[in-house]
C-alpha cells in the first residue's frame, strides 16, 4: 500500500489501472515558479514539495507517490488557468503548434527520495476561435494544466503525441512503475 499525495480523479483512475492499491491524501503547496527556474526543475520540486507535505500528514512507514504536471510552451510553465480568460490565451497559443508537456513523479519513504522525469511532445492542430470558447463552455479546461485533457474533449485537437499518453494525463505509467518496482512493489504480482 501506498499514499498517493493527490486527489486527482486521472491519477487514481491511471494508478487503479496498474493495480496498485493506494489511499489519497490531499496537499496543498505553493505552485509558484521560481524566478529563473526550468520547467523540469519546477515539476521536479513541485512533486517532492507534494509528496514530503503528504509525509506531514500520515505517521506511517508506507511511500508516497506525488506527481506535477505542467504543459510548457515558448519556454512559459503553464499551469492550471487562473480564469476563463488565462484558459483562453493557453489555447490560443498551443494553436496549430506543438509543444511540451512535462509531469515528475516523486516518491518518499523514511529512507529514500526518488523522481523521474517523463517529457512528451504534444502536437495540436490549428484551432478556430470559435472551436476554443466551445471548448471553455464545457469546463473542462478549467482546472487542468495547460487548460486542456487529453483524455477528454480535447482529445480532438491533438494531431499526434510523442512519449506517454500516461504521462499527459499526469502520471506517465513507465516511471511509476519503475519507481515502485524499486521499493518492491510489482503491479503485475497485485493483478485482479
Amino acid at each position: 500500500m501506498i499514499y498517493l499525495a493527490s486527489h486527482s480523479p486521472r491519477r487514481r483512475q491511471l494508478l487503479d489501472q496498474i493495480h496498485v492499491t493506494y489511499q489519497s491524501l490531499a496537499v496543498h503547496i505553493d505552485e509558484t515558479p521560481h524566478p529563473q527556474e526550468s520547467p523540469q526543475d519546477y515539476v521536479q520540486r513541485l512533486a517532492f514539495a507534494k509528496a514530503r507535505a503528504a509525509r506531514t500528514l500520515v505517521d506511517t512507514s508506507h511511500p508516497i507517490l506525488a506527481a506535477d504536471t505542467a504543459v510548457v510552451c515558448d519556454a512559459q510553465i503553464f499551469g492550471k488557468p487562473t480564469d476563463i480568460e488565462d484558459a483562453k490565451q493557453m489555447l490560443i497559443q498551443l494553436s496549430g503548434r506543438s509543444h511540451q508537456v512535462m509531469t515528475a513523479i516523486a516518491l518518499v519513504t523514511p529512507n529514500q527520495e526518488k523522481v523521474r522525469l517523463n517529457i512528451s511532445q504534444v502536437y495540436f492542430r490549428a484551432l478556430s476561435g470559435a472551436e476554443i470558447d466551445a471548448y471553455i463552455t464545457t469546463g473542462e479546461p478549467l482546472d487542468k494544466a495547460g487548460s486542456y485533457a487529453i483524455q477528454g474533449l480535447a482529445s480532438i485537437f491533438i494531431e499526434r503525441l510523442e512519449g506517454s499518453y500516461s504521462g499527459v494525463m499526469g502520471l506517465p505509467l513507465y516511471e511509476t512503475a519503475m519507481l515502485l518496482t524499486e521499493i518492491g512493489i510489482n503491479s503485475l504480482a497485485n493483478g485482479k
